[in-house]
């Protein structure tokens, strides 16, 4: 086993070492999430706080970690016999993005379930988590299945398997810790909330700090027990800390004051439901004893609320996570009274012996405070700054370009679905053959049984059971009989946004209504787990404005940096987007596309730009791309343009208006893909 990187020798990271170790003083916190970006020890300092937890007695033997003072009755284990426990460390389990869910859940041997009626049951990574930790890198891009399971076990405390009228439960108690990179997408509310506390890091700009950085990781590197030798004495101290603060804990004081202060948060910044009341106190408690206090503080409760109130304020999937701080302060003033904030006799609130800790989980709070809307622009108006974290558009409003314009509200959008039966990643988009959903049929298993088909089995083993001499009442069931369930469920595409910003679409103020609806199709991928990209055209030219990700998060801040002006290079643009599918088909093959093009139809500049639009859309539809125009006409006159288009693409073309779940158009809108077309 490799020696982990000391805890007590990561550099700065202040606000990430206070969130773990608080989970580590009070495991009821209930876990901490980790966002920032890549190379910022987000799983170095995860790992090491394996080494810090006290170790945990368990019943010998017993593959769930029972506790031998309160064994758990429904072990299946079990019973336990009243035996000395042995102490073991605290276990870490990693649990891989790609896992699957019986190596999360554990498995049931299902023929000698049919056939013995015995409960062979496999444990999974949820049961080696018991009394430990669970570690999930990259939780955003987990399966939502598995999503789901967790969300299960962490809310109940215990897992469940069952498969065809066999159940098996365990115990599942654990620290959730989970790290993620916003830029690859963010977490669904459901899974954001059961974390208790989240932390955003960042790598430092002091140069002095880098240099730290780098020459601790090169020795850890050289000679990785030599430098853990070296740090031994700072972690047998912070252990020692730990292990105090959570003697203490039991005692401190949580004054019907403080819990006022607390309540009195929670409601100002309007979060849903209780949770964020309850995680508050008791971090606020936690934070208390690692100063060694017999008593919770104002201070305590700021710094609690900037720990797990930051994730919960999110509003909708574009709203950056933070709190006003301002309004933090007035509002802890208003609601404590004569609780003050001095905080002099706190003589070590920090992780590590020095400073305050970094403050908690907050981000600076928006320029205008709670209102994160960007301004709109209007004629003589300054130019408006892109979002905070989009990047520096190339061609920036300049010469005849008009500024860029904020969206109008989004609004829930028809579902847009790619036709046919798919075999991609889970989401909830399209069709697809997955190994979640409803039943459809059966075949015979490839590799391990993962879902029994109960019917086709019996019905394959029954004509065979006076040739194996079944002579009781159980089935003879062998290998060969055992049928797997094909399952249809639904699918994540590659939704492709092809948006013409051209001068046309600046006419009438209609980009904003524009922008509005590529906003709420972009609310809706995020929310059917699709991966997006952004193709734009203008002037005389396309540009991938964002290639394929999973982040829209990011899509929706290059939209609203969009320029509009210049001639409809539309062929143009319809050929960026073949270049872009084209890459990504080769990438990952299984995920489908969905092209979604908002225009209204014009095509100007260069020779015949409109029958170089149709041969454009037309190689779309020749390599059977499903495909959507959203058709941005207005006006008395209609010239029915977009619809041509959708004709070439051979997909459909629906308004703005009718792109509206609630409109009396229609239910929803399939698109028709190459061939079916009239």
């Amino acid at each position: 086993m490799s020696t982990p990187y000391p805890f007590t020798a990561i550099v700065g990271q202040d606000d990430l070492r206070l969130g773990l170790l608080l989970n580590a003083v009070s495991p009821a916190v209930g876990g901490v999430l980790v966002r920032g970006e890549k190379g910022t020890a987000k799983s170095t300092a995860v790992r090491a706080l394996a080494a810090l937890m006290p170790e945990v007695s368990v019943v010998p033997g017993c593959r769930f970690s029972c506790d031998p003072v309160s064994p758990d009755p429904a072990c299946p284990d079990g019973p336990h016999a009243e035996a000395a426990g042995v102490s073991r460390a605290a276990r870490t389990v990693e649990l891989p993005v790609g896992a699957s869910e019986d190596r999360l859940v554990g498995a049931l041997d299902i023929e000698r379930a049919l056939s013995e009626g015995v409960k062979a049951f496999e444990p999974g990574l949820l049961a080696d988590a018991h009394r430990g930790i669970l570690y999930v890198d990259e939780v955003n891009l987990l399966h939502d299945h598995l999503v789901d399971l967790l969300l299960d076990a962490a809310a109940m405390g215990a897992s469940y398997v069952e498969r065809e009228g066999v159940s098996v439960r365990h115990a599942a108690r654990f620290l959730l810790v989970g790290t993620m990179n916003p830029e690859e997408g963010e977490l669904r509310p459901q899974l954001l909330d059961r974390f208790g506390l989240t932390v955003e890091v960042s790598a430092s700009r002091d140069t002095d700090e880098r240099v730290e950085v780098v020459r601790r990781r090169l020795a850890y590197d050289d000679d990785p027990e030599g430098f853990a030798a070296r740090w031994a004495e700072e972690e047998g101290a912070l252990r020692e800390r730990i292990a105090a603060a959570r003697v203490l804990l039991p005692r401190v004081v949580l004054s019907d004051g403080v819990l006022r202060q607390i309540a009195a948060t929670c409601a100002a910044f309007e979060v849903d439901g209780m949770r964020a009341d309850i995680v508050m106190a008791r971090t606020a408690t936690a934070l208390a004893a690692w100063a060694g206090r017999e008593e919770v503080t104002a201070d305590d409760v700021r710094r609690a609320a900037l720990l797990s109130l930051p994730h919960r304020r999110r509003r909708n999937p574009f709203d950056a996570p933070g709190l006003d701080e301002d309004k933090l302060d007035q509002t802890l003033d208003e609601a404590g009274g004569d609780q003050g904030q001095d905080n002099d006799d706190d003589p070590d609130p920090g992780p590590d012996g020095g400073g305050d800790g970094g403050g908690g989980g907050g981000v600076p709070p928006q320029a205008d405070g709670e209102d994160r809307t960007p301004p709109r622009g209007s004629e003589g108006d300054s130019p408006s700054p892109a979002p905070r974290g989009a990047p520096d558009t190339p061609g920036r409003p300049a010469g005849g370009e008009q500024q860029p314009v904020a969206s109008a509200e989004p609004f829930r959008t028809k579902m847009l679905s790619v036709p046919g039966l798919g075999e991609g990643a889970a989401g909830r988009r399209s069709r697809a053959r997955t190994e979640h959903g409803r039943t459809t049929g059966a075949r015979r298993p490839e590799g391990a049984l993962t879902k029994l088909h109960l019917a086709a089995t019996v019905q394959a083993a029954a004509p065979h059971q006076r040739a194996r001499g079944r002579a009781g009442r159980g089935l003879v069931v062998r290998r060969d009989d055992l049928r797997q369930a094909t399952r249809e469920g639904r699918e994540g595409n590659l939704v492709l946004f092809v948006v013409d910003a051209s001068g046309s679409m600046a006419a009438r103020q209609r980009m904003s209504a524009v922008k509005g609806a590529v906003l709420s199709l972009l609310l809706d991928a995020y929310q059917r787990r699709d991966k997006v990209g952004l193709v734009t055209f203008r002037g005389k030219e396309a540009d991938v404005a964002l290639p394929p990700t999973s982040s829209v998060d990011a899509a929706a801040s290059r939209l609203e940096s969009l320029p509009t002006g210049g001639r409809t290079p539309l062929a143009a643009g319809l050929l960026k987007a073949h270049d872009v599918l084209r890459v990504e088909r080769l990438r990952d093959p299984s995920r489908r596309p969905l092209l979604v093009v908002v225009t209204d139809g014009r095509a100007t500049g260069g020779p015949d730009p409109v029958a170089l639009a149709g041969r454009a859309g037309r190689l779309h539809r020749a390599e059977g791309t499903a495909s959507v125009v959203v058709d941005c006409e207005s006006g008395y006159v209609r010239l029915g343009l977009a619809g041509e288009l959708a004709r070439e693409l051979g997909g459909t073309a629906v308004t703005l208006d009718e792109l509206r779940a609630d409109s009396i158009a229609g239910l929803v809108k399939d698109v028709t893909a190459a061939g079916r077309a009239a």
